[in-house]
């Protein structure tokens, strides 16, 4: 994945605005900085949010803090926003930012918590002639950088199998901080929260294309929250390779690891750490590189499971927006990625194998699941 131009280098900065300054937001602001946005204004329902972002990265007063991002949108009208609310608010703020100001978007994962959310994202940016990128940046860590050039090279040969795991710690202190976690109107449990990315990866390398799902989740220890923080599930590729995700917030006493593993006839590969930002195993039978001086190349040390992957994302999308092309993870690809987490969740919730496409699907649909 290679861009056309260095963004920092811009004869005119782009106008760039972010709603929503949780625990993400810091990603955002540096990913902008980094990429020479002009940030012309913040928004959050909390002042105090506001305020510590600006204190925390020194942004200057030139910076407009709103509490409405309808009433920014139309006074600032910005070039490129993010949004970084809570997951049920996503959809509804795109289509608005869309309508209103024709803006280019940076949406959160997940890119809604329905399809026909998603589909309207979609619908909406073709209607207005925006981009929108989905923010899966993990796509463009290193390592997963590496393991994507040689799936496009095809060096695995056929495909067999794929693994996701998502083996991570979350407690009540982390719950309690945001009431809307763990709800299924505002966020859906820990598949569509702290695994979609993984996911994502696991389904765009074994080839996109899914046949059928069949899953399992269960609440067995956050009683304090609605949706799973267990999930398990079985899926077969259209290309009759197979794929397995194990996501859990249950893992004692902290985070363990976020592993992706791919398995082909000709080729074995698992990447690791913290993020899936290490590449652990590389083994090819064309040997046209040495494995232990990949590993050592493409690995990165994030200080968080958040990654480096925010600033290339950026990067990408300015550079999309300017020369007019898709970004490299659009729209379509945040709605693949939400249809799979949905087709385990329907087929956990039935006890039936979920076939591909799924036609409609929300997370609001599994209220009192665990009740």
């Amino acid at each position: 994945m290679k861009l056309g131009r260095d963004c920092v280098e811009m004869e005119n900065m782009m106008k760039y605005a972010l709603i929503g300054c949780g625990r993400i937001s810091p990603n955002h602001i540096v990913a902008a900085q980094k990429n020479g946005l002009e940030i012309a204004a913040i928004c959050d329902l909390n002042p105090h949010n506001m305020r510590d972002k600006m204190i925390k990265f020194k942004l200057p007063d030139t910076v407009n803090c709103y509490t409405d991002y309808k009433e920014m949108i139309e006074k600032e009208q910005p070039q490129l926003v993010a949004i970084a609310t809570e997951s049920g608010k996503h959809a509804q703020i795109a289509v608005d930012c869309m309508t209103m100001g024709h803006v280019n978007l940076i949406i959160e994962k997940p890119i809604a918590l329905s399809l026909a959310d998603a589909d309207r994202i979609i619908e909406t940016a073709n209607k207005e002639g925006v981009k929108v990128c989905a923010c899966h940046q993990n796509r463009f860590n290193k390592s997963i950088q590496k393991i994507r050039e040689a799936v496009e090279m095809d060096r695995f040969g056929r495909m067999f199998h794929g693994t996701a795991h998502v083996r991570w710690a979350r407690d009540y202190e982390y719950y309690s901080r945001a009431k809307w976690r763990g709800t299924w109107e505002q966020d859906g449990g820990t598949l569509m929260n702290q695994c979609i990315h993984n996911i994502d990866l696991l389904r765009w390398m074994m080839g996109d294309e899914i046949d059928s799902v069949v899953g399992m989740t269960d609440r067995l220890k956050h009683d304090y929250i609605e949706a799973e923080d267990l999930g398990i599930a079985l899926i077969r590729f259209k290309n009759g390779a197979y794929g397995i995700v194990e996501g859990t917030s249950n893992v004692y006493p902290a985070n363990l690891e976020e592993t992706l593993y791919l398995f082909g006839e000709k080729g074995t590969v698992k990447a690791g750490g913290s993020s899936v930002n290490v590449i652990e195993e590389w083994r090819f039978a064309d040997v046209l590189d040495n494995a232990e001086e990949v590993k050592a190349q493409f690995h990165e040390n994030p200080p968080n499971v958040y990654g480096y992957g925010h600033t290339p994302l950026y990067e990408d999308m300015i550079d999309a927006i300017t020369y007019d092309r898709a970004p490299y993870v659009d729209a379509q690809a945040g709605k693949r990625a939400l249809e799979l987490v949905l087709a385990i969740y329907q087929s956990a919730a039935t006890g039936e194998i979920v076939k591909f496409p799924m036609e409609a699907c929300a997370t609001i649909d599994f209220k009192g699941r665990f009740a």
